[in-house]
């Protein structure tokens, strides 16, 4: 039985260890060593010098291929932050407001998806299903509702979630309106009356 061991392509010469750049071409030879197949990615220099023409009769010798090195393109970004996603849901549960019930269950199950949360428990409470989160690097855990969704509910409640991702839980207001300064409570405000004795 033969074990494949399938090798990348290098980003670097495997001969002086320069950097390929951006549509190089490099070439590449693979070669048989000690029973086990080995790639080289060379610069056009290092074939020229080390291989070139000849390298067909060395020991060993199985392929030689030409190509142009692309640089490969960045690592897309995560469609679901985990840390805002973690944040928002944070937020919404100390808020402790029955609106956002759907949208924390949906947060809580894209955490778990992610491996953020794990489940702990499940249970039934007043004819309602309860999910116990745990978050295993902080040891906190979240109660969370199953809001029992309907398919006709969904769309709505992804737009909701899609908005609190992008503009937390109390966005900004639009541009050109200003925002009215909140009144100070009483409690906050020092009292005017005389201690009684």
């Amino acid at each position: 039985m033969i074990d494949w061991n399938i090798q990348s392509r290098a980003h670097a010469c495997q001969g002086c260890e320069q950097r390929f750049a951006d549509k190089q071409p490099y070439h590449t030879v693979l070669v048989d060593h000690r029973h086990e197949y080995q790639r080289l990615d060379l610069c056009e220099r290092c074939w020229m010098e080390k291989h070139g023409r000849k390298s067909a009769e060395q020991k060993g010798f199985i392929s030689h291929w030409q190509g142009v090195y692309q640089v490969p393109p960045a690592a897309p970004p995560d469609p679901i932050q985990k840390e805002t996603a973690e944040t928002v849901l944070r937020k919404l549960l100390e808020q402790n407001d029955p609106h956002y019930c759907a949208a924390s269950y949906i947060l809580a199950v894209m955490l778990e998806r992610k491996r953020v949360l794990k489940v702990k428990e499940q249970f039934r409470q007043g004819g309602r299903r309860i999910f116990v989160y745990e978050h295993p690097k902080t040891g906190d855990l979240f109660t969370i509702p199953d809001p029992d969704l309907q398919l006709t509910q969904l769309e709505e409640v992804q737009r909701q979630v899609a908005q609190l991702m992008e503009h937390g839980l109390n966005p900004a207001p639009p541009a050109g309106v200003v925002a009215e300064p909140v009144a100070e409570s009483a409690a906050a405000q020092p009292s005017e009356q005389p201690a009684a004795d």
